[in-house]
């Protein structure tokens, strides 16, 4: 990944809205929030978080090598600049003064691309941006189509999940002239979040995946969800390609929306643009399938390399992405079954010591979400004894007491012998233990690491599920650490 900035503190200050105070210096380095990631030639934007406010890291941003620093507040970044009086005049990096540093880091982000676009134009060359959103499988198939593009130019790609007013920004940050292809990540937790990440990052294509009950507490309803989803094809560029699941009505309802091209994708074989057919899945929860794509003489067998059959839509999703981005479809088919899931803690399947099988899917949850890994644990645990952990699945909403009662019940169906609770769990423990199931509760997760190592045997399989505020993770990482292969 490039480094991205090529910019004077004053040309930032001007992009921004923003007044420089003290030195002006030219921004070589990476554009940071976390002061830790700071590097020589670097600019810290200082965000006021919940746990810490940026100000008070200036020091240490410009000990790595920090030549400026956005920031709200004069005072406090004096004061986290040096030992000196708050009142003191020189400064040792230059400053931008605005009054919000996020929206100032998304101006300053739309502004990069722009000129990265315009740059390319003049080239005889192409930038192209991606995206995708969704309430299930944005950052698996933000991984599938990073890897789909990479092969044909240099691509930039969120880490993680950077899929937020200040993840997407820095990610935009990252290309340079060098960069081809921008694969982004969008999410939402209320209306008019991608709307304001469109307008940061225009789109060439724009892919939404599945409408499902994803953060239901910040929409009011699944018509909400939908609503909030479809900002992401307003958000497309005049000619730009809009690839819709039409295995979900509310999905498929959003090529009236669409500016121009509309892909169409279904797992189920149904009549799309994109389509699995003959879907078979194998031992190890992998799906194998006929791969029809538009510009392909027949279709293509594919064997995916990640686990779990939902996955199939996603594959589909990142090869109507790769598609509208310009690929052959000939490459495509042949790229498909190669391509893995990058991030962690998603379906991250590990053999542990003791013959453990550990199926990692922590990193984030709902009843959607929850449903796909249950569903694919049959098949990876085989004949060994089942074992679900499951965490408080967060920010449901009105569905809350049914969607846990359900992962209960999914639970019992997926044959778990036993279900671990982490948190607010007891819909589920109650719904599972009425089937059958040993159910156990732990009120944390710290307390869930004390004890998991004495409710498990070797030879069990462990799918860990929850959403990543809940810590579920921290138990998958725990696991992995006590049982190194």
């Amino acid at each position: 990944m490039g480094t991205g900035m090529n910019l004077s503190l004053s040309q930032i200050a001007a992009a921004v809205g923003g007044r420089l105070i003290g030195p002006d210096a030219t921004v070589t380095g990476p554009v940071v929030t976390d002061s830790r990631q700071a590097s020589p030639g670097a600019l810290f934007v200082a965000v006021h978080g919940e746990r810490t406010d940026g100000h008070a890291h200036l020091g240490s941003a410009g000990t790595l090598g920090a030549v400026g620093a956005i920031v709200s507040d004069l005072k406090a970044a004096r004061t986290g600049l040096s030992e000196e009086p708050a009142e003191s005049e020189d400064l040792p990096m230059g400053l931008v003064l605005v009054e919000d540093t996020v929206v100032a880091l998304g101006a300053l982000a739309r502004t990069h691309l722009a000129g990265l676009r315009q740059g390319a134009v003049d080239r005889g060359e192409r930038l192209t941006v991606v995206a995708m959103t969704g309430s299930v499988g944005k950052t698996t198939t933000k991984d599938l189509t990073r890897q789909l593009l990479a092969a044909s130019g240099p691509t930039v790609a969120p880490r993680a999940s950077f899929n937020n007013e200040i993840g997407l920004p820095l990610t935009v940050l990252e290309a340079d002239e060098s960069t081809r292809y921008l694969v982004l990540e969008m999410g939402a937790s209320g209306p008019g979040h991608i709307a304001y990440l469109t307008d940061i990052a225009p789109l060439d294509a724009a892919g939404v995946l599945m409408i499902g009950h994803a953060h239901m507490g910040g929409f009011g309803s699944i018509e909400g969800v939908a609503a909030a989803k479809a900002e992401i094809i307003a958000g497309l560029l005049p000619e730009g390609t809009a690839i819709l699941n039409a295995d979900d009505a509310r999905c498929a309802a959003m090529a009236e929306l669409a500016p121009a091209r509309v892909l169409t994708f279904s797992a189920q074989g149904d009549s799309a643009d994109l389509r699995a057919e003959n879907v078979v899945v194998d031992e190890t929860a992998r799906a194998a399938f006929d791969l029809h794509l538009p510009g392909l003489d027949a279709p293509r067998r594919v064997q995916l390399a990640v686990a779990g059959a939902h996955n199939v839509a996603n594959a589909l999703a990142a090869a109507g992405l790769a598609l509208a981005a310009g690929l052959e479809p000939e490459l495509i088919a042949e790229r498909l079954g190669s391509v893995s899931i990058e991030s962690p803690h998603r379906m991250d399947v590990s053999e542990l010591s003791g013959d453990l099988l550990l199926i990692d899917d922590s990193y984030n949850a709902n009843i959607d979400s929850m449903t796909a890994a249950l569903a694919a644990l049959p098949a990876l645990a085989g004949s060994r004894r089942r074992v679900v952990v499951v965490s408080e699945m967060l920010e449901l909403g009105e569905s809350s007491a049914a969607d846990h009662a359900r992962t209960g019940e999914l639970a019992a169906q997926a044959g778990a012998a036993m279900l671990i609770g982490i948190g607010s769990t007891q819909e589920a423990l109650d719904a599972a233990r009425a089937r059958g199931v040993e159910v156990v509760g732990f009120e944390d997760s710290a307390t869930a690491i004390s004890q998991i190592d004495a409710l498990l045997s070797d030879g069990d399989a462990v799918l860990v599920k929850g959403s990543n505020g809940s810590g579920a993770w921290r138990l998958a990482d725990h696991l992995k650490e006590v049982r190194p292969r």
